[in-house]
Formats: C-alpha cells, structure tokens, sequence
C-alpha cells in the first residue's frame, strides 16, 4: 500500500524504536564497500543476515554499536568475523551467518548482547511478496549509513517497491552503506487490518536496487548446530 507522507513518516519512527538494535554495520576487511547487516530471529535460530556480495573478504569486519552491547564500555568497536563463518547463498543474493559464535566470543569477552532481531513473524510470506506488482508500494529501509567522518548512524529511508521481471525493486537511489539492510512495508490482511512486513534484504544494484525476498530467504536457511 503507498501511505501518505506523514504515515510513511510515522512507521519509519517506530521501526527505529522497535528494531533499531537489529541493525549492525559491515564492512568487508580491506577496502571493501561499506554495508549493513541485522539480526533475524526464526523457529530454526538466531541470523546475521546480509548481502552475499559484502562477505567474501578474508574478514568481515561488524561495528559494535553502544547501544547493542553490555555492559556498556567493555566490548570494543569492532568484531572481525573470518570469511567460513558465513553461508553463502548466491541464488538468493544474501549471506547468513548462524549467531551461536557472535554469542560465544561475547561471553569470553565479558559482555553480551542487547539486540531487538527481527522475528519471524514479519517475515513477509510468498503471498505478501505476490501482492505487490506494478504499482508503487511504500517501502521503508532502516540501514547505517555512512557519513564523511566516517561514522555510521542509524538512519531510514522511505522509498518505493514494485515488481520488476521475476522479484521485486527499490526504485530509487540508496546512500552508501544501506546494502544489506532490511525493506519493510505494510500490508492490510483480510480483515482491513495493517500490519507491518519485512520484504527483505537490499540487493546492490543500479537504478534501484533488487530485493532479496524473505520467502526465499527462508526456505534456504542453513542448519543450526
């Protein structure tokens, strides 16, 4: 559905609010493009999930935002996952990475994790994904982004999805750093009743940007230990 500006406005606050601790920075190790990863929450475990593309570096180095640690003041700014942690899944156009280790190296470290993942109850099904065509739906990014100091704030972006050949597209231009990050949209169910929907993960791309859907997404999750 395309809402008006000032209820587009409105759910991107509340996304930060309720799912701003999912988001995590990335960078591949090196000179890699900056990127943004977020935590996923299924029946079969807990998820790192990004774009395929950002994780075949030797290391893949993930920000450590205050906000998402704890105690405060003990872990450091940067975890640098080796390249085999991740499962790779090139169909699809993501990555995914199973959090048990993430866990295990913060126990060891002293400190843990204070996240908001995103559940899988929002994951949007084949049918949420089928709904949208050629007309433009609201769509809403919660992604870091990266500024000319360097820094990397949480931020969103309101933009639009449609169908594009076999999937579905961003239609515009998104700053650095957003690919990776998770699409969101609102759906009205049988009952008129909306309710929120994460469309996906943010695909590189020119002249807008593919989704990877998360239909697809989670029908090839890897096994948990």
């Amino acid at each position: 559905m395309l809402l008006e500006r000032d209820a587009e406005n409105e759910v991107a606050y509340e996304l930060c609010q309720l799912l701003g601790r999912a988001i995590l920075p990335l960078r591949p190790g090196g000179d890699g493009p900056a990127g943004t990863a977020f935590f996923f929450r299924h029946a079969a475990g807990e998820f790192l999930l990004t774009a395929d593309v950002l994780t075949h570096a030797e290391t893949v180095e993930v920000g450590l935002r205050p906000s998402v640690t704890e105690p405060a003041g003990v872990a450091g700014d940067v975890l640098r996952l080796p390249a085999r942690w991740w499962v790779h899944r090139p169909a699809v156009g993501v990555a995914t990475l199973p959090t048990g280790g993430l866990h295990e190296r913060a126990a060891a470290e002293g400190w843990r994790w204070r996240t908001q993942p995103v559940p899988a109850v929002v994951a949007a099904g084949a049918d949420d994904v089928a709904r949208i065509g050629a007309q433009e739906v609201s769509a809403v990014v919660l992604a870091l982004g990266v500024r000319d100091d360097g820094s990397r704030p949480l931020e969103v972006a309101v933009e639009r999805v449609v169908r594009a050949d076999d999937g579905l597209r961003l239609t515009g231009e998104l700053p650095v750093g957003y690919v990776g990050a998770p699409v969101f949209a609102l759906r009205p169910d049988a009952a008129g009743e909306v309710g929120l929907r994460c469309l996906g993960v943010v695909l590189p791309g020119e002249e807008g940007h593919p989704v990877a859907t998360f239909d697809r997404i989670v029908a090839d999750l890897p096994p948990v230990d």
